[in-house]
């Protein structure tokens, strides 16, 4: 991979021992497309080391210390329901908002400009989603029906997009770009089922005037975009208060991020072939002016749309720290003989390993071959079997989301979550594996890579999504 570019006038650039020595490698290294699931994956070590150490007890109680903030009478962090707040509760329902602020750009990119704006293309995907989403809900509901755990069937539902696209980063050029694009518009409209389970199932009591707050914030957001408002700063501080009256309202605040993810424009003012045209422009005039030097400047910035620039600006601090920080706060569990045991034994445990494991694997791969055998949907270029097996099997890959919901499902005896962190780390484990070795003996398989399965009308690849993990 080409190193990541930066300016000959910068810092990295220099020729000091710092700059060389670990400047330029960690810039190389924050670019590469597995980052952001290494830097998740070091810091769920670092959580099961620090719950399973001798100093496990400050894990716990660090993350369970009460937080109390009053601006006058207004009491921050209070909502409906609840009147305490934790340090574990700030960063899944603050810190977790930028995170699905990120999932809602996406969604809208891809609607707007990407891979789902168009039926064909975005057939596969929401078909496999489907499966994937039915399959696991099932096969966990009927582990747990009528059962203390029967509340908690989103837990296998979700892709944890991070550790999914990593893991396939690992293959290469092994595995066509193409695939890549399926594996990631599958995890973004199973992100949206996700969102929409969180909004309508795991929401508690609601308060209505805090609830038409957010929604008029979000009125001032899409109202910013009709006034063609491009300065992006603006559409911060709006999110910031519309993250607040959600999160006072008592449904969940990360959907208040999603919304404005998905409000934000993602479309630019000016088309890059035109602002280039206007740069370039500059170079056939005599007398250029700072003055004409700055219209020109706009016009390139406005050549990329809000949505990319919130994206590219808040993307690494959600990969590399938010996401990280969520994983070290929830991924704690106490790994005992006994706990081990109970949860072998556990239909919650049962539950989410055979729903992630089996029934993503199943769920994508038939809902896939029934869809393109009805003609509804078609395989993309390079897509065999093994491949579409191994790509089911990476879905299966729940963590960040399932941790998530699983903090959402409220389990009333806490041995179930840890039942659950438990089974979502195995099946994960499992998961990447399992997939891996599938997609690996595939692209070693000449006489199927590049083929469809059979009587799949071949692709035509897809277009408008990127290959950066997200």
């Amino acid at each position: 991979m080409a190193s990541a570019p930066h300016s000959d006038l910068t810092w990295l650039s220099s020729d000091s021992a710092l700059a060389r020595n670990i400047g330029r490698p960690l810039n190389r290294f924050l670019h590469v497309e597995a980052a952001g699931g290494l830097v998740l994956l070091a810091a769920t070590a670092a959580a099961l080391i620090w719950a399973n150490s001798p100093w496990s007890d400050t894990y716990f109680d660090f993350w369970h210390t009460e937080i109390e903030l009053q601006v006058g009478a207004v009491d921050v962090f209070s909502k409906a329901g609840h009147a305490h707040f934790t340090m574990e509760e700030l960063v899944n329902d603050g810190l977790m908002a930028v995170f699905f602020f990120v999932i809602g750009l996406e969604i809208k990119r891809e609607l707007v400009v990407g891979m789902l704006r168009n039926r064909r293309d975005a057939a596969l995907p929401l078909f496999a989603a489907i499966g994937g989403i039915v399959v696991p809900a099932l096969i966990y509901a009927a582990f747990n029906a009528g059962g203390e755990g029967a509340d908690g069937w989103g837990i296998p539902m979700a892709t944890d997009i991070a550790f999914a696209v990593g893991v396939v980063s690992l293959l290469g050029d092994k595995i066509p770009r193409a695939l890549r694009v399926f594996l990631l518009s599958l995890a973004i409209v199973d992100d949206i089922a996700a969102i929409l389970v969180i909004a309508v199932f795991y929401t508690e009591q609601v308060s209505i005037e805090w609830l038409v707050v957010a929604a008029l914030l979000g009125v001032v957001v899409y109202g910013m975009r009709r006034a063609h408002v491009w300065y992006y700063p603006v559409y911060i501080a709006v999110g910031v208060l519309m993250w607040w009256a959600g999160f006072k309202s008592g449904v969940h605040a990360t959907i208040a991020g999603v919304a404005l993810g998905l409000i934000t424009p993602a479309r630019p003012l000016l088309s890059e072939d035109d602002a280039l045209e206007i740069a370039g422009s500059l170079s056939e005039r005599p007398d250029v002016s700072p003055t004409d030097v700055q219209l020109a400047s706009f016009h390139l910035r406005e050549s990329v749309s809000v949505a990319e620039r919130l994206e590219t600006a808040i993307h690494p601090i959600s990969s590399f720290l938010i996401i990280p920080v969520f994983a070290l706060a929830n991924a704690g569990v106490e790994l005992s003989a006994s706990g081990i045991s109970d949860a072998a034994r556990s239909s919650v445990t049962l539950g989410v390993v055979v729903g992630l494991v089996v029934g993503k694997t199943v769920g994508i791969t038939l809902f896939s071959m029934v869809a393109t055998k009805l003609g509804l949907a078609q395989y993309p270029t390079g897509m065999g079997a093994r491949q579409l097996l191994g790509l089911s099997m990476l879905a299966g890959i729940g963590f960040t989301v399932s941790l998530f919901i699983t903090g959402l499902a409220g389990f009333d005896d806490p041995s179930l979550v840890d039942q659950a962190k438990i089974g979502i780390l195995a099946a994960s484990a499992l998961s990447a594996t399992g997939g891996l070795l599938i997609l690996s003996s595939a692209a070693a398989s000449p006489d199927e890579a590049g083929h469809d399965p059979p009587s799949s009308p071949r692709g035509q690849g897809s277009k408008g999504i990127t290959d950066s993990a997200r």
